[in-house]
C-alpha cells in the first residue's frame, strides 16, 4: 500500500499562518485587545505558541496582519457578491448594505480594539496607522469598483469617501447595542442619495 503525499511544508505553513490570522481577529472581536494574548491566539488557532512567533515576532505583528488579512479577504467578497448583483434598481442599496455589515460585524469590532489599544501604545499606533492608511485605500478603491464610477468625476472621491465613513459610524453606534432598525433605514437613505448624485 503506498504512502499518501506528505502536504508540502510551504503549504502546511501557509494553512498555519491563515489559522492564526483568522484566531486573532475572533479573538480580538470577542474579548477585546487585553485579553487577545499570543498565547491565546495559538491555543484558539490549534497551534503551539513557538509556530505563532515563528509566524509573528511581537503581538502588534499578528495583529497587524490579521486586520489586513481579514479586511482584504472582506472586500474581495463584496467585489464578489457586486459581481453577482443585477443592475438596476436596487443595486446601490445592495451594495451600501453590503459595507455597512463590513463594519457592524467582527472584522470592525476587532480593528476598533485595535485602535483603542493604539491611542496610548506608540510601537502599535505607528503599525496601525500605516495598515489603516493601506485599508482605507483598498476600501476606497472596491467601493469605486463595485459603484462603477470614476473618481476623477468632480464630487465622486468625496462622495464615495462619504459612504465609508458613514458605514464606519454605523458600525460604532452597533458597538453596544443593536442598531439593526436604525441601519437599516440609514442604508436605504443613503443609497438613494447615492443615485441620485454618483455620475452612472
Amino acid at each position: 500500500m503506498s504512502e499518501l503525499p506528505k502536504e508540502p511544508q510551504q503549504d502546511r505553513s501557509r494553512a498555519t499562518r491563515q489559522k492564526l490570522l483568522e484566531a486573532a481577529v475572533e479573538s480580538l472581536a470577542a474579548v477585546g485587545y487585553a485579553a487577545t494574548t499570543v498565547a491565546v491566539v495559538a491555543a484558539r488557532a490549534g497551534v503551539s505558541r513557538g509556530a505563532a512567533q515563528h509566524h509573528f515576532p511581537t503581538r502588534a505583528d499578528l495583529f497587524a496582519a490579521a486586520v489586513e488579512y481579514m479586511t482584504e479577504v472582506r472586500l474581495a467578497e463584496i467585489r464578489e457578491q457586486a459581481a453577482a448583483l443585477p443592475g438596476g434598481a436596487g443595486r446601490t442599496e445592495a451594495i451600501v448594505s453590503m459595507l455597512a455589515d463590513v463594519y457592524t460585524g467582527p472584522l470592525f469590532r476587532a480593528a476598533l480594539h485595535l485602535w483603542v489599544a493604539a491611542s496610548t501604545e506608540e510601537p502599535l499606533r505607528r503599525q496601525i496607522t500605516s495598515l489603516e492608511s493601506h485599508v482605507g485605500r483598498q476600501a476606497h478603491r472596491a467601493l469605486l469598483e463595485v459603484l462603477e464610477v470614476d473618481e476623477r468625476t468632480p464630487g465622486v472621491r468625496e462622495t464615495v469617501q462619504g459612504v465609508l465613513d458613514m458605514a464606519r459610524g454605523l458600525g460604532l453606534a452597533d458597538l453596544l447595542t443593536d442598531d439593526s432598525a436604525r441601519r437599516q433605514r440609514i442604508v436605504h437613505h443613503w443609497a438613494h442619495l447615492l443615485d441620485q448624485s454618483l455620475p452612472r
